[in-house]
């Protein structure tokens, strides 16, 4: 592993206010957020694979919201079948059940199983329905593993790829990436700790893909999506960490 499984920091953090511009809609059989940029325009376009809290989560939409301001077409598919964790979830809560779908109405286990046809048929959908000619995915938490699995060249996957705070993501799924990366990291982090982070640095310099590693000061797991933004350390780290998220996708996106 280069970072290690969801635990209870994973659905630990702050609710940001604001209002979504976006709007909720269906691809096949599930839920997705999208929002448009001013131009309307879809070439160039943002699939959010989201943490545990999943993508009805304000703090996610408005971060895609963000995205489309900066000229993006984005996309947040549910996921998790509707079984995220909510924000907070009391402490008696078992992570391991939740994985293995015992939460779930329909025992749906929240695994690659079940988790990569969502990413498959997004991306799909927005290459051949909404015309995406550029596609990034951003990872948050438990997402980062599936921008990993789908970061390869073909027309299926996604172009450009950026993590912040990973978890779960394996070193062969490190290591079969063939697109640019770039990883937001938080100096205090259970999940992606300093020797998971240098692992993850050795691993990216011997595949030859190029790659940026920012690590930020001052704060923990989950910053960049449930930090405390009246805390400034947080406040400047999270938006720091999204300016480098965009940065990254300007320059390795260009249509």
């Amino acid at each position: 592993m280069t970072s290690l499984p969801p635990d209870a920091c994973c659905y630990k953090g702050v609710k940001h206010e604001g209002f979504a511009k976006g709007k909720l809609s269906t691809i096949g059989d599930f839920e997705v957020y999208t929002v448009y940029p001013e131009s309307q325009s879809t070439e160039k376009a943002i699939l959010i694979l989201t943490d545990i809290i999943g993508h009805t989560f304000i703090n996610i939409q408005l971060i895609a919201d963000q995205f489309a301001a900066n000229g993006y077409f984005v996309v947040i598919p549910d996921l998790f079948a509707g079984d995220p964790i909510p924000l907070n979830r009391p402490g008696d809560f078992d992570m391991d059940k939740w994985r293995r779908g015992d939460y779930h109405p329909d025992g749906v286990s929240h695994t690659p199983e079940n988790v990569d046809p969502v990413v498959e048929s997004c991306l799909k959908a927005m290459r051949e329905t909404y015309g995406c000619k550029k596609i990034g995915s951003v990872g948050y938490c438990f997402g980062a593993k599936y921008v990993a699995r789908y970061l390869r060249p073909d027309l299926a996957k996604a172009d450009v790829g950026f993590f912040a705070h990973p978890s779960n993501v394996t070193d062969e799924e490190l290591r079969a990436i063939t697109g640019p990366l770039g990883i937001a990291a938080a100096e205090t982090d259970a999940k992606f700790p300093p020797a998971k982070r240098h692992e993850s640095e050795v691993i990216l310099k011997e595949i030859g893909v190029s790659y940026q590693i920012n690590l930020y000061s001052g704060v923990a797991h989950g910053f960049a999506v449930r930090g405390d933004i009246n805390n400034r350390t947080v406040q400047y780290a999270k938006e720091t960490a999204f300016s480098q998220a965009v940065q990254w996708f300007n320059e390795h996106l260009r249509v």
